[in-house]
């Protein structure tokens, strides 16, 4: 069976769309090619990484990039993991499946480092929760 090719797309590509990325890979690797890209390219956060480590997952070696044409053509699905990635997305070829995900920044979180770092571990376990949903129901699908 072809796997599915997923893209997961946010501003910056530094955090959340990074987050989807790993537990895609993590969970779903024999079903799914995964991507991640922003509309820009802002690099990896460090407390993201630290984040998905304390999982089990590694996303140290992922790569920040900016969304390419190619990206978008061989894609199955985009997920958009952020508003502004929503509203910029670039136009998506026919019959690619665009699914929005209105998750919180904790890039912009306050507080304490013992806060701020919740906040990320907050946001991994929504993501977790997400892509599990996601790869599930296109397993379903098919």
């Amino acid at each position: 069976m072809k796997k599915l090719n997923l893209l997961f797309l946010c501003t910056g590509n530094s955090c959340r769309s990074q987050m989807a990325e790993g537990w895609a890979r993590h969970l779903g690797a024999d079903n799914f090619f995964v991507e991640s890209a922003g509309i820009e390219a802002h690099g990896k956060n460090p407390r993201a990484i630290a984040v998905m480590r304390e999982a089990g997952v590694d996303i140290s070696d992922q790569e920040s990039t900016r969304v390419t044409e190619e990206m978008l053509q061989r894609a199955d699905v985009v997920v958009t993991v952020c508003g502004h990635a929503d509203e910029h997305c670039p136009v998506l070829p026919a019959g690619i499946k665009k699914i929005h995900w209105p998750l919180s920044d904790p890039a912009r979180a306050t507080g304490t480092e013992d806060e701020i770092m919740a906040q990320f571990r907050a946001t991994r376990d929504e993501v977790r929760t997400r892509v599990e949903g996601l790869l599930k129901d296109l397993r379903d699908s098919r």
